[in-house]
């Protein structure tokens, strides 16, 4: 489009000098009271913000397309668009339009992006929304990880022949909304493609530099070296992590000051779970709704602060794998589950702190309003209670955390002293500060009552002098104070009463008092606005400066939050704590399914013991009915061990537990259909993933293997997958193999570690009653069609399928020739009376041996008989 016309006036020259150095985002231009968008910004975000399309001057002869949002609901319009994928600059008005000389000058103040997005109203209080950055090398990847609003930030260095699975665990354990890499990478497609939810960009190729990247995060952290971060020899972390910050520099044109401090991400210290085990566990997002509630997640968390939701979910995503932090949890866990009292103070302290991590944010990058610091305020206030509270418990962790507390009293104090108990969000309206605080300003809020005193008080001296009793002083912006007579009236107007308006049904008048008097109100007013609002500045800053200290008591207050969760869970249903060894050895006795248990209806949860011993139970043949309980006993042995190293007490009797490096989860079908992949073809693909990684100290559950594909094709991979599993073609992992092929109960009889269980029902007049009791040795039917039945099939179907099931249990073949399955008794469908088949078995020998045991009465017979007809049959055959 041509912009000659539009370029010729001041605005629009100013618009396209900001638009020309944010090519890629939707500029948001401030005019007055609302933010204005032009030309194919105006065209793109009118539909998704569903606001409508206007026009202003010309552009070549054009009218310039043109749409815009308040400035009062601008959070909400922003949020839209960078939900849709989007990038938004907003360009502020920098000086008073007031003041200003000629235009007023605009500058770029933000950038926002889908991995940079702050405002809690429009976040999840209780997840994470990261922006992560890459720098790969041919001998390794450095990856950073950082959510602005909690200012929670994490860098790893990634190496090994499997780099890029171990990254994409990482994809998937962080779920980052927005990616970073260098303009020349030649990966940016991989991560479009691996990460489902990011917006994938570039960024400046220079930014990765070694020395640049390194002073980035040294300037950050405010420190002379990167040591105590354990950055020193970290090269590819230290490109990623100083590259992120050099992006989020140019972008939120702020320091960053809640960003103190980097963490180290070490894959060795945490069980890894894989894109498909935590999709097959459920263990954040239920399956079917995507939402928490039916997830592991929902059952567990019961926190009372976004930031103690946060890391409780963190928890489950990385589990620990070491066992002097997991026993720290479980001791903390413990003690609180025992001390009910201590556990309800933390909860009723906890209800009255908000999200400390996100209020501070919004300090340190000064877009924070009075009721934020407010905010802050009334949470720091129930910081000593808390810490009252850890002082009476005595476990090492929470003695660790009691210590840890700071309680913030001196901040405390002065937001109290400073603020008004219920300040507005405006920072230009007034009311931001307590009387008392500033002397200028109670003197200049006395100024202002006395005045609208004076004013009411005029108003009725005007009355009584003219005799109007409708006569009323008023204000607005235009003609400042004035007195408004109606024209009914006009006659009883006074000689020093100056007309200023006329109107349909009345005039406006001004008299000399009431112009002094109007003088010192607005003055006084003006002065009040802008004195608060650069104390309410400075408060700020001095909020922001103390960013360390508090963003280290919200950590703290985070980790009560989530123990004290994982306590009121166990205390509710019945948890216990897990017993961790080095062992490879598993057994739970009693154990239950966290949400079928809980989630699972009417029908009361029947508990399981589960025992695998790496040399002698590694592997368990699981067979039994559809819908008789098999997949959720494999989910819930795996959901155990996974509750255990994240801290958490579990539900189950007993459980003495393996520390695991991974859990892998083939359960359930899926497909890919956008990228051309069946079910089996998942379902091989993630096998695949499982026989190529797990290792002795992995837990594998496997469902129903094979079943994509034609019977003995299907059969012959899940037996070949039993046998890698056992003899250990790069680690013996114990594993839980449900399957209704019957044919692979037999390999407890060749491999040594294999053994078999089943889920027993009972039969009931041909219905089938489910026990869901694990017992020892192999089912003897999978009682599909009475599971058929029972979901609604026609009676018709469930007949034949009867007479098609005898059929298979016979034989393959009728003495007439005919394939079994053919054969019927049901009208319309095959005739065994029919015409023979070419294919008819013709040998007479063989026909005289069938006539020869079809007369036998094999009940009678004594061990000499059967031994002599043996010898006949076998001579005649011979």
């Amino acid at each position: 489009m041509s912009r000659a016309n539009a370029a010729a006036t001041p605005m629009f020259q100013q618009y396209h000098r900001a638009k020309a150095e944010h090519r890629d985002a939707i500029l948001m231009f401030r005019m007055g009271d609302f933010y204005e968008m032009f030309f194919e910004d105006a065209v793109l975000a009118s539909p998704i913000l569903e606001i409508t399309l206007t026009s202003r001057g010309q552009s070549g002869g054009e009218p310039v397309p043109m749409c815009g949002v308040p400035v009062h609901a601008v959070d909400g319009y922003i949020a839209r668009l960078v939900e849709s994928g989007r990038t938004v600059a907003i360009c502020e008005q920098v000086e008073d339009a007031r003041k200003a000389k000629g235009l007023v000058r605009r500058e770029v103040v933000r950038v926002i992006t889908p991995g940079t997005l702050t405002d809690p109203q429009f976040l999840d209080a209780k997840d994470h929304r990261y922006l992560a950055c890459f720098w790969v090398d041919p001998e390794g990847i450095g990856a950073a990880y950082l959510d602005l609003s909690a200012g929670d930030f994490q860098v790893a260095e990634i190496d090994g022949a499997r780099r890029w699975e171990t990254l994409e665990h990482q994809l998937s354990s962080f779920s980052p909304r927005e990616i970073l890499v260098p303009e020349e990478s030649e990966r940016r497609q991989w991560f479009q493609d691996h990460a489902e939810q990011a917006a994938v960009r570039t960024h400046a190729g220079w930014a990765f530099d070694s020395e640049t990247a390194r002073q980035a995060l040294l300037d950050q952290m405010q420190t002379a070296s990167l040591e105590g971060f354990g950055l020193g020899d970290c090269p590819r972390a230290v490109r990623a992590g100083g590259a992120l910050l050099h992006f989020l520099r140019q972008t939120q044109k702020d320091d960053l000051a809640h960003i103190n401090r980097v963490s180290l991400h070490q894959e060795s210290e945490h069980m890894l779970l894989d894109a498909a085990t935590l999709r097959s566990l459920e263990l954040v997002r239920s399956a079917t709704g995507g939402g928490k509630t039916g997830s592991l997640l929902g059952v567990l968390d019961r926190t009372r602060t976004g930031m103690g939701g946060r890391l409780l979910k963190s928890w489950l995503l990385r589990p620990l794998r070491r066992l002097e932090p997991i026993r720290e949890r479980h001791g903390a866990v413990g003690e609180l589950l025992e001390c009910e009292a201590e556990r309800e103070a933390i909860h009723e302290a906890l209800s009255g702190v908000l999200d400390l991590q996100r209020l501070l944010c919004r300090v340190t990058m000064g877009t924070a309003h009075p009721r934020d610091l407010a905010g802050l305020r009334d949470s720091f206030r129930h910081l000593p209670a808390l810490r009252q509270i850890l002082e009476k418990l005595s476990s090492p962790l929470a003695r660790q955390l009691w210590a840890d507390l700071d309680p913030l009293t001196d901040l405390s104090e002065l937001l109290g002293d400073t603020l008004a108990e219920s300040p507005p969000v405006a920072l230009r309206e007034g009311g931001i500060l307590r009387d008392g605080y500033h002397a200028e300003v109670d003197e200049l809020r006395v100024l202002a009552r006395d005045a609208r005193a004076f004013l009411t008080d005029l108003e009725a001296r005007e009355r009584r002098r003219t005799g109007v009793a409708s006569l009323k002083v008023r204000y607005n912006k235009v003609f400042g104070y004035y007195i408004e007579v109606s024209k009914a009236n006009l006659a009883a107007v006074p000689d020093d009463f100056v007309r200023k308006q006329t109107l349909t049904n009345a005039e406006r008048f001004i008299t000399p008092e009431l112009k002094e008097t109007e003088a010192k109100i607005l003055t006084a007013k003006d002065r009040l606005v802008e004195l608060e609002y650069d104390l309410f500045l400075q408060l700020r800053t001095r909020v922001a400066g103390a960013a360390g200290r508090i963003r280290s008591a919200a950590d703290v207050v985070a980790q009560v939050d989530a123990l004290a969760s994982l306590a009121e869970t166990a205390a509710r249903l019945d948890y216990r704590r897990p017993e961790m060894h080095q062992e490879r050895r598993l057994e739970i006795r009693d154990g239950r399914h966290p949400v079928v248990e809980v989630l699972g209806g009417q029908e009361r949860f029947v508990p399981n013991d589960t025992v695998l011993d790496a040399r002698e139970r590694q592997i368990l043949i699981l067979t039994g009915p559809n819908m008789g309980g098999k997949s959720t006993f494999l989910r819930q042995t795996a959901l155990l061990c996974i509750l255990a190293q994240c801290g958490s007490f579990v539900p189950a009797r007993r459980a003495l537990l393996p520390l695991l490096d991974r859990v892998f989860s083939r359960v359930g079908a899926s497909d890919n259909l956008a990228g051309g992949q069946s079910t089996f073809m998942v379902e091989m693909q993630e096998t695949a993933n499982i026989l190529h990684n797990a290792t002795d100290d992995s837990l594998v559950i496997l469902d129903e293997i094979g079943r994509g594909t034609s019977t003995f094709d299907g059969l012959s991979l899940a037996w070949a997958v039993v046998e890698h599993l056992h003899q250990g073609d790069g680690g013996r992992p114990l594993t839980l193999f449900a399957t209704h092929y019957h044919e692979l109960t037999e390999l407890d009889v060749t491999l040594p570690r294999v053994f078999n269980q089943n889920i027993t029902v009972r039969e009931w007049e041909d219905n089938i009653i489910f026990l869901r009791q694990v017992v020892d040795g192999a089912a003897d039917q999978s009682y599909g069609i009475q599971v058929a039945r029972l979901a609604g099939v026609p009676d018709a179907v469930i007949r034949r399928a009867r007479e098609v099931l005898e059929n298979l249990e016979v034989g393959e073949f009728t003495q007439e020739g005919l394939p079994r399955l053919a054969r019927s008794h049901t009208p319309g469908l095959a005739d065994p009376d029919a015409q023979m088949s070419l294919f008819v078995p013709k040998d007479p020998v063989l026909e005289n041996l069938r006539a020869r045991l079809q007369e036998l009465d094999t009940d009678r017979l004594t061990p000499m008989e059967a031994m002599r007809i043996l010898a006949e049959l076998r001579s005649r055959l011979d």
